[in-house]
């Protein structure tokens, strides 16, 4: 392993670490970060060229050998967590703009990490990429429309906003990192490397200058939104699995669909709270950032460790 690889490894692994110190610095002195709050989608946007770099159309050649798979990967996805996240949010009597940031957590597709975990936790690899892509690619229509449903009655949403935004954050970055890589694809494989590195740095900023935009209110809402997030994955997790048990799928699969619904895009949920909603509204996904990624790693540990089942 070269340097490089290494530095890759040790950034990418303490990044709940990275996080907690610069939240820390971010809340307690939030002046000079708050500035930055404009840089939000453009860096979401760079972790969304990452993920694009990483990917081809064969990733979505599945979508045709299995469609029965994908199709219920795709369903459970926007049926289980904004449905959890909105109950959630009434159970626990969330403020409107911190319920709305739940319910879009909850409505964002499943993010990269989601992938890692799967392969760590030796599930359906390819499965879990292409329900991935499949989610990003129906998010904004998807996406927009059941957050209007769900929290419209709680705080104004201008869907159409939130379309165009996903459009330009999500796809535009995303079908611009396949073009590269399918373009210059020798080039690609020597600078991927840095790729994780650079999407992690992103993801700490973004999560910075959220805290830094609300640091002033963070203080009367961070431990419910906290307990609101660890049960939003954890039922996540859990129904993600169950439910495709329950439908006759393998093991090894319903590994893959319990990290694609358990696990979020909450960087894209950020940037449209920060949008198009209250700062408090960002606090949600900024946890989930954090959250997800430990006890997602947990549980591929767990499940990666031990032989498949069936």
């Amino acid at each position: 392993m070269g340097i490089v690889e290494k530095v890759v490894k040790f950034v990418t692994r303490l990044f709940p670490l990275w996080v907690i110190l610069c939240a820390a610095i971010a809340y307690l002195s939030p002046a000079p970060f708050k500035p930055f709050g404009t840089w939000i989608p453009w860096l979401l946007g760079v972790v969304m060229l990452g993920m694009g770099l990483t990917m081809s159309l064969h990733d979505f050649g599945l979508v045709f050998k299995r469609p029965k798979d994908v199709l219920a990967g795709v369903l459970l996805r926007y049926l289980i967590m904004p449905g959890v996240a909105f109950c959630i949010a009434k159970i626990l009597g969330l403020s409107p703009s911190l319920a709305a940031g739940l319910i879009l957590v909850g409505c964002c597709p499943s993010g990269t990490a989601s992938n890692v975990m799967t392969f760590i936790a030796k599930g359906d690899t390819a499965l879990s990429v292409t329900i991935s892509s499949i989610n990003t690619i129906l998010a904004p229509i998807v996406t927009p429309f059941i957050f209007l449903y769900l929290a419209g009655t709680l705080i104004p949403i201008d869907a159409s906003a939130l379309f165009v935004d996903i459009l330009k954050i999500v796809l535009a970055p995303i079908a611009i990192g396949v073009a590269i890589n399918m373009a210059a694809g020798a080039a690609v494989k020597r600078i991927i490397t840095f790729v994780p590195l650079i999407s992690v740095v992103a993801i700490i900023a973004i999560i910075t200058v959220v805290v830094a935009l609300s640091a002033a209110k963070l203080a009367t809402v961070a431990v419910i939104a906290f307990v609101a997030v660890v049960l939003h994955n954890a039922l996540g997790l859990t129904l993600g699995y169950g439910a495709s048990r329950g439908i006759g799928m393998t093991h090894r699969k319903s590994k893959a669909i319990a990290f694609e619904i358990g696990m979020e895009n909450s960087g894209l949920a950020v940037a449209l709270a920060i949008a198009h909603l209250d700062p408090i509204a960002a606090i949600p996904g900024a946890i989930f950032s954090v959250w997800h990624n430990f006890s997602g790693s947990l549980l591929a540990g767990y499940w990666g460790g031990r032989d498949d089942i069936g």
